[in-house]
């Protein structure tokens, strides 16, 4: 059976930074901008890009590549290996989307075995051959995903085109089995053109596993746009919390991320058990068959007495907006980050931070200066950081005043797209 593939229609464009990857030393600018002769010059020199993405859903990479996507619309188009509301996301930005799906190779999980793996051979050759005939219409592949880089770089026999992977994932049996971790490890070393890496941590955990020295892999960390955070009027929280029908003399924490064990969402109710008169908002849904899960925090409330004072807001459009309603923003993985995006997002809406002191996140949060750092999974240092902020309001002002400008100086999205941008022109000459 042969995936499928659906073509999605053009949609509208919505405005959007100037692309960098159009801009070319020694054009002539007319006063009113590029001649119509100058632009088409420039068009020629513009590296197309397939991207391929695994997922239809919203995660952190799927929010980095649709700022990237966007950006780039005029010479590239989107392939996902499933549907969903990332497809809608990408088309109002006027991107070009193809939805390539095949439901015996998107059940493969991460810890899949030898013999799973062997038993969607043919699914997967099929995939392989279908984004390599794609690929050939463009001049780099820009694979976005773990799953997407065993698809597209496989094929490259086949396309024969410069191939770059944004790795947003930190490569350890922690989170991916061996099978998964070796084809990974002879993937980049015999396919990969250019690997690019969200965080230190990212490429730490890449150079243990392929031996490819750390510091020559560039570390291009996702981008914020400050400017949806400063749209939100965040000066009357009251008003804000009535419309997001939040309490609104509460004190609230808030939570954000899919409901997922790694993520945590456990730790923080067992932190709000020692915390009389906090709330505790989660913002985020189970996205990858972690529904069980999902039913195990509801459970956990109720048996801790803190149901009336938990909020499970499912997934949210718009973050900047309950951001702003929070009194602060909680990170509470257990296992190391990669990078740590919803960290940046809770900086950017100027609120006072708590993170999990693992992975990229110490790269985002420095303690007491712009954040607070506890130890992962450590639900009692977690309380005694919430409870410290709280009773005082003028440090936790003090820290959130860092935390933006760190956010717009440090993780901009001008800057993320300026650099990725640049890698792509680099991988097509």
């Amino acid at each position: 059976m042969r995936p499928t593939i659906e073509a999605s229609p053009l949609a509208h464009s919505m405005p959007r930074l100037q692309s960098t990857l159009l801009d070319s030393p020694g054009a002539p600018v007319s006063p009113t901008g590029p001649s119509q002769a100058a632009a088409m010059s420039r068009a020629h020199t513009v590296p197309s890009v397939l991207f391929v993405d695994q997922s239809g859903q919203l995660g952190g990479a799927e929010f980095a590549l649709l700022q990237l996507a966007g950006h780039c619309t005029e010479r590239s188009e989107v392939m996902l290996l499933s549907d969903g509301p990332f497809r809608t996301r990408l088309e109002a930005l006027g991107a070009r989307v193809q939805v390539m799906s095949d439901a015996s190779v998107s059940g493969i999980e991460r810890q899949a075995s030898w013999s799973k793996c062997l038993r969607v051979i043919p699914g997967i050759l099929r995939q392989v051959r279908a984004i390599a005939e794609r690929a050939r219409a463009f001049d780099v592949l820009f694979l976005n995903t773990q799953k997407a880089l065993v698809l597209g770089a496989l094929g490259k026999p086949l396309h024969r085109k410069p191939v770059i992977w944004y790795q947003h994932d930190i490569l350890t049996r922690e989170h991916f089995g061996r099978v998964q971790l070796a084809i990974v490890k002879w993937l980049v070393r015999l396919a990969v053109d250019q690997v690019v890496v969200n965080s230190q941590a990212s490429a730490r955990s890449l150079s243990a596993l392929t031996g490819i020295a750390a510091d020559t892999v560039p570390v291009i960390y996702n981008g914020i746009d400050a400017a949806a955070f400063n749209r939100i009027d965040g000066s009357d929280t009251g008003a804000l919390r009535r419309r997001l029908g939040l309490p609104e003399q509460a004190w609230i924490a808030g939570l954000f991320g899919r409901l997922a064990p790694w993520k945590g969402q456990h730790v923080a109710l067992e932190a709000l058990a020692r915390l009389p008169g906090v709330h505790l908002v989660l913002v985020g849904a189970p996205l990858f068959g972690e529904d069980a899960y999902a039913e195990r925090l509801h459970a956990q409330a109720q048996a801790l007495g803190v149901a009336d004072r938990v909020h499970f807001a499912g997934f949210q459009d718009d973050v900047p907006a309950w951001m702003k309603a929070m009194d602060v923003i909680l990170h509470t993985s257990t296992e190391p980050e990669p990078f740590g995006r919803v960290i940046v997002e809770g900086m950017a809406a100027a609120r006072p931070v708590i993170a999990a002191a693992a992975g990229g996140v110490t790269e985002i949060v420095r303690h007491a200066r712009n954040g607070w750092l506890v130890k992962p999974g450590d639900s009692a240092a977690l309380a005694e950081a919430i409870g410290t902020l709280r009773a005082d309001p003028a440090l936790a002002q003090r820290l959130a005043d860092q935390a933006v400008m760190d956010a717009r100086s440090e993780f901009s999205v001008e800057t993320y797209l300026q650099r990725m941008t640049q890698a792509i022109k680099e991988a097509a000459r």
